[in-house]
């Protein structure tokens, strides 16, 4: 993605992690922490190489966090094969636990099925240190899951989703947020993927995250 990107090579349950590890420029006055951004499904092409999921590592790092993506297992030269999420979860926590020190602060972000899985490691994580930033953006609530998101949290947490989003309708996510009072962005005229519209998604990111 950069100068600053570093290939990273983890350990996860099922065996090696593939991961990518983009750092702020150095121009940039000191770090903010380290965000951990979780792909799409690993069973439609969702790779750490998404767009959006480059967009999101592109945002936190102009914002001076160090962005950490990385590849479910079976995908890329991750290992294991896919396991509807509960294994992903694994793989999510096992990354956080190697690249993200307790001491600094810590943030996550997730497309769609990865959206999905960081809001299980949200919650699972919220029980022992605290999250500074959360952003999940399609959320695929109408076909996983989706975790509610710690109380605590919601002041800290962005949710995207596109008006016209045909893989997870708006409707679902909205009927998951609801009982929890979470606030939803919604950007008008945006299907699933952003096409035309990643640098108004960066924006709105960088928007949050500087808050």
């Amino acid at each position: 993605m950069n100068s600053g990107t570093q290939k990273l090579s983890l350990k996860g349950e099922a065996g090696v992690i593939e991961a990518l590890l983009d750092l702020p420029d150095a121009a940039t006055a000191g770090v903010r922490g380290t965000v951990v951004i979780a792909h799409p499904h690993p069973l439609f092409g969702g790779t750490m190489q998404n767009k959006v999921v480059q967009t999101l590592a592109r945002a936190f790092v102009q914002c001076g966090w160090r962005a950490v993506r990385f590849n479910f297992r079976g995908v890329g030269a991750s290992a294991g094969v896919y396991d509807e999420g509960r294994g992903e979860l694994t793989d999510m926590l096992a990354v956080v636990a190697q690249t993200a020190p307790a001491d600094q602060p810590l943030a996550f972000a997730g497309f769609s099925f990865g959206a999905f899985v960081t809001s299980h490691a949200l919650a699972q994580t919220w029980r022992t240190r605290s999250v500074d930033k959360v952003v999940l953006v399609g959320a695929a609530a109408s076909r996983f899951l989706v975790a509610p998101l710690p109380p605590q949290t919601h002041e800290a947490t962005l949710v995207l989703h596109g008006e016209q989003d045909d893989t997870v309708p708006l409707h679902s996510v909205m009927d998951w947020a609801r009982p929890q009072s979470l606030p939803v962005t919604v950007i008008p005229g945006v299907a699933h993927f952003f096409h035309g519209q990643l640098p108004l998604l960066k924006s709105l990111v960088m928007r949050h995250l500087r808050a």
